[in-house]
């Protein structure tokens, strides 16, 4: 069961939203042996990266990274991107999943920014390896679909159990409860534990579709316009 299996935990904090333009300034990898009953220490990787750009405000508001502070003490921004990656394909590569709350974001800016650097992408590393992505989001919505309220990480995290934690949008602190809340939802829904890690990655490509066709349509009937993208877990926005 993929339950069993070693969980790799990712996050990234980034200049922006935009996959297209914006640049990765924090990531976090975290190994737990045992999937959602670890049988040793967490195992916390961290970078900061120099991203080459300026860090707007905004987006140091959230993360607390300014400008200055990642041109000081970051390292370069391909050093870190090939450091981060290669642990992912490796983890994939003996058919183990990568937990990532909305990790749809994570993995697309990881693949745009070693596209905008040169570098390989994931793609060519896996060389047909399946990239096995679990999503908390992505199965919230499909679980627990009438729910009401927000669905971001610190709100999710009561839901099922796990504190929300106040050092949240600091990327080693959001894996690290981003694995608490997925190990509490597989107890809460075994359905999620019966199924291989593959078949839970193609379901998630499912529900993440229907769910944007109907946000989408929702939207419409209120007579907003908004483009989801309902490919998962790669995206161009």
């Amino acid at each position: 069961m993929w339950t069993q299996d070693p969980w790799l935990g990712f996050d990234t904090e980034t200049t922006g939203i935009s996959v297209r333009s914006d640049r990765i300034v924090t990531a976090a990898l975290i190994l737990r042996i045992g999937g959602a009953q670890p049988v040793g220490p967490d195992q916390e990787r961290t970078w900061l990266a120099d991203p080459g750009v300026e860090i707007p405000a905004q987006a140091t508001a959230v993360h607390g990274i300014t400008t200055e502070h990642a041109r000081t003490h970051g390292r370069p921004i391909d050093e870190v991107l090939e450091q981060v990656t290669a642990a992912l394909v490796t983890h994939w590569t003996k058919g183990f999943p990568v937990v990532a709350f909305n990790g749809s974001y994570d993995v697309s800016i990881l693949d745009a920014e070693l596209r905008r650097h040169g570098l390989a992408s994931l793609a060519q590393r896996l060389n047909g390896a399946p990239m096995l992505l679990i999503d908390p989001l992505v199965l919230d919505r499909s679980v627990d679909r009438y729910r009401k309220g927000k669905r971001t990480l610190t709100s999710m995290a009561p839901v099922y159990g796990v504190r929300a934690s106040d050092n949240a949008h600091t990327a080693e602190v959001d894996v690290a409860m981003t694995l608490d809340v997925l190990a509490a939802m597989v107890d809460k829904h075994p359905k999620l534990a019966a199924m291989t890690a593959e078949e839970l990655h193609s379901f998630q490509v499912i529900e993440h579709r229907k769910w944007a066709e109907n946000f989408m349509e929702f939207l419409r009937r209120n007579g907003k316009e908004a483009h989801i993208d309902p490919n998962w877990p790669m995206s161009e926005q």
